[in-house]
């Protein structure tokens, strides 16, 4: 085992327990995440708290949801054991969560979010999870984007020094003091008007962009490395 993991090994221990939410915060609190990508879309729609719906890979999780942590974002948690315990943390950052997945709660869930956008709150989803497959886009928060009329920002965090976990998500944990660069997308608008197949492609697209800005990313975070 690595440096690396040695020190971020019992901190996500911790978090599959359930008992590790300030360990984490204190651990994330040490680093330093910049935007380095998309400062027009967060002077237009980041710092106004305009209604948004922010797609990041699940893996990902956690350096984003940091970063972003003073916005008061709502966001959807499945309904689950890891879910459970990521909820209690992320609550903690000041997250606005709705329990629910498209397996479990999906209709309600989605209802709740619409609802959310609509008195002007932003929402953060992960269209990969809870299960997978790994940085594929599904429809869910195309379907939200459409009921509310908002659009869909693509959102990415590495770490320069960091562990990866889980045996589908790569569930980065970014280690104590290191760098973590953050990057935002174009916003994509989805036609009120837009049926089956135009979401299938429009997901296709998102989902390109968003593995072109997580690759970003890491790529910024390995030239600091450098």
């Amino acid at each position: 085992m690595s440096l690396v993991q040695s020190l971020v090994e019992p901190v996500r221990a911790a978090l599959i327990t359930g008992v590790g939410g300030s360990v984490l915060t204190r651990l994330l609190r040490s680093t330093r995440s910049e935007l380095v990508r998309g400062h027009a879309v967060e002077s237009n729609l980041v710092i106004p708290r305009a209604p948004a719906i922010y797609v990041l890979w699940h893996g990902r999780l956690l350096p984003c949801a940091f970063h972003y942590r003073e916005l008061e974002l709502g966001t959807l948690i499945s309904r689950n054991r890891d879910g459970d315990y990521i909820s209690r943390v992320v609550e903690g950052w000041g997250y606005r969560v709705v329990r629910g997945s498209s397996s479990r709660g999906g209709t309600a869930a989605m209802r709740r979010l619409v609802e959310l956008l609509a008195a002007g709150t932003p929402i953060a989803l992960t269209p990969d999870g809870p299960r997978g497959p790994r940085q594929k886009m599904k429809l869910g928060a195309l379907r939200v984007a459409q009921l509310a009329g908002v659009p869909i920002v693509p959102t990415a965090a590495g770490a320069v020094r960091g562990a990866y976990f889980g045996r589908w998500d790569r569930f980065l944990v970014p280690a104590p003091f290191t760098w973590v660069p953050v990057a935002l997308g174009d916003p994509v608008t989805i036609s009120r008007d837009a049926d089956e197949a135009e979401l299938e492609r429009e997901a296709e697209r998102i989902e390109s962009r968003l593995n072109d800005l997580t690759d970003f990313v890491d790529d910024a975070a390995r030239s600091a490395r450098r």
